[in-house]
């Protein structure tokens, strides 16, 4: 099954000025109203990393969940994150950036691909422990900028190594937009 998530989250954690709690909760409220499966609406990392981000539990609590079937995912990129956001009852999946480009993932969780599979196998048990679902989200799944090595079968092998570890939803972002209709047919099929 193919389903769409809205990743209010991913616009918002680029802007530089600092956008109002209260702003982003109307924001993701409204969000809520439409009826999306799920929304990625915040994440549990250093507010070094993504200031932006560091009231995403003030968010959560000014969300009206009442009448809304949509499910909500918070982005973790390590244990500590993922220790964080399971503690919230509202959470229902944690979503996890994983590379297959070894540069972007040095840059984006400071860690390898080995070192993060690995956080991904913690992360994955925390989520078992506390009835939530990973979302691993496969960056750079269509080619990535920094010449690392990029072809359909190191994406194919890599969703395999990931569901053996019991991932149940995995997402492949083309994540600086060079997919096309060849290469997405091929992956999807």
């Amino acid at each position: 099954m193919i389903k769409l998530i809205e990743c209010p989250r991913d616009a918002m954690q680029g802007l530089h000025d600092f956008i109002p709690t209260t702003t982003k909760a109307a924001y993701i409220n409204q969000l809520l109203k439409v009826g999306f499966d799920t929304i990625d609406f915040g994440s549990f990392v250093s507010p070094k990393a993504i200031p932006q981000l560091k009231d995403t539990a003030e968010v959560l609590s000014n969300l009206d969940l009442s009448t809304t079937k949509s499910k909500l995912l918070a982005i973790i990129a390590n244990t500590r994150g993922a220790n964080d956001a399971v503690l919230f009852e509202e959470i229902d999946y944690l979503g996890f950036p994983f590379s297959i480009s070894e540069t972007f993932q040095q840059r984006n969780t400071n860690s390898s691909i080995i070192q993060s599979l690995k956080t991904v196998e913690e992360i994955q048990s925390l989520c078992v422990k506390h009835n939530k679902k990973l979302v691993v989200y496969i960056s750079m799944a269509f080619g990535n900028p920094y010449g690392d090595e990029w072809n359909s079968e190191i994406v194919i092998n890599w969703t395999k190594k990931l569901a053996a570890l019991g991932i149940q939803i995995i997402a492949l972002s083309d994540t600086i937009g060079v997919s096309n209709k060849e290469n997405i047919s091929y992956l999807f099929s």
